[in-house]
């Protein structure tokens, strides 16, 4: 069994450094499965590619970090996505995209992705976010659910960051809204970040998301609040775990990302979850120094 399958898009990144660019590739449930294996998971991507040197590239970068990406369908003619970071001087960062015909958004419709879907079936953990979500037409969102539905009855564990970033909505909260409603139910672990919940939804506070998730029948819940720490609900029991430590980021992508691997890391080797958020923070804090989404490997030395 594979300790963890993430689900969605992985990307072109081109961000500035110093008069230039820098190439790299990233993408939410990428960047988190990168972690994820770092920290000793068993872990595959499940997404589509296309044929061009960058697809190739991906798989490549993938196989270097032992993240499995077998039965992954290749498109011909087709290319990932890309996106550019912008960051500021406090290191918060934004983003722009080039995106809306990558292969990824296919990957529920195609004939060629059952044995992909066969894996995801038989995870531990089958891990996507509302990015994942935003990436789907009607018809791979329904094989989607259908798809997950199977993996809980067989016995994983559905993990679910709801990432909300509206222009991926196309400036549509309803509809978001209303895929994300569609896809709660099926959920066991739940590790949104606060102002992402807070634009989607109103909550006025974390302990509101939370009160509002557990509406869903979801028994693990893990909000992120930046240095305010984690909120945490586990079998009706609430707790708060803090920042271990301030640090001043250099760049704040994949932060939310990074704290959901080390989470999910700790969780599948049953550890508490007041354990796993605090390895979240500990690896979240090491990315955040660095900049791009997925740092240097040497750079989690001691984690």
């Amino acid at each position: 069994m594979t300790d963890l399958v993430s689900i969605g898009e992985c990307m072109v990144e081109l961000s500035h450094r110093g008069d230039g660019m820098s190439l790299g590739y990233g993408g939410d449930t990428f960047n988190t499965a990168v972690y994820a294996a770092r920290l000793g998971l068993d872990v595959a991507y499940a997404t589509a590619l296309g044929d061009d040197p960058y697809s190739q590239a991906i798989a490549d970068l993938a196989a270097g970090e032992k993240v499995d990406m077998a039965g992954v369908p290749r498109l011909a003619g087709r290319v990932p996505g890309l996106y550019v970071i912008e960051t500021d001087a406090k290191g918060e960062r934004r983003f722009y995209y080039w995106r809306d015909s990558a292969p990824a958004r296919s990957l529920f419709e195609l004939p060629e992705a059952e044995a992909l879907i066969a894996r995801i079936e038989s995870a531990g953990i089958v891990y996507f976010s509302g990015i994942t979500l935003s990436l789907y037409a009607p018809a791979g969102l329904e094989r989607f659910a259908e798809v997950l539905g199977r993996a809980k009855a067989a016995g994983a564990a559905i993990a679910f960051d709801g990432n909300y970033r509206p222009r991926g909505w196309g400036g549509d909260p309803a509809r978001a809204r209303q895929v994300f409603g569609r896809f709660l139910p099926l959920v066991d672990i739940v590790m949104p970040t606060f102002d992402d919940e807070q634009a989607l939804w109103g909550d006025a506070t974390p302990q509101d998301t939370i009160a509002r998730l557990a509406g869903h029948g979801i028994g693990e819940i893990a909000v992120k609040d930046g240095t305010n720490g984690a909120f945490l609900r586990h079998g009706g029991i609430d707790g708060h775990v803090p920042v271990p430590e301030p640090v001043s980021p250099v760049d704040t992508t994949a932060a939310g990302d990074s704290f959901n691997a080390g989470y999910l890391a700790a969780r599948r080797r049953d550890r508490t979850n007041a354990e796993a958020a605090l390895q979240g923070h500990r690896l979240a804090a090491r990315v955040i120094t660095h900049r791009g989404a997925i740092i240097p490997s040497e750079a989690m030395a001691g984690l």
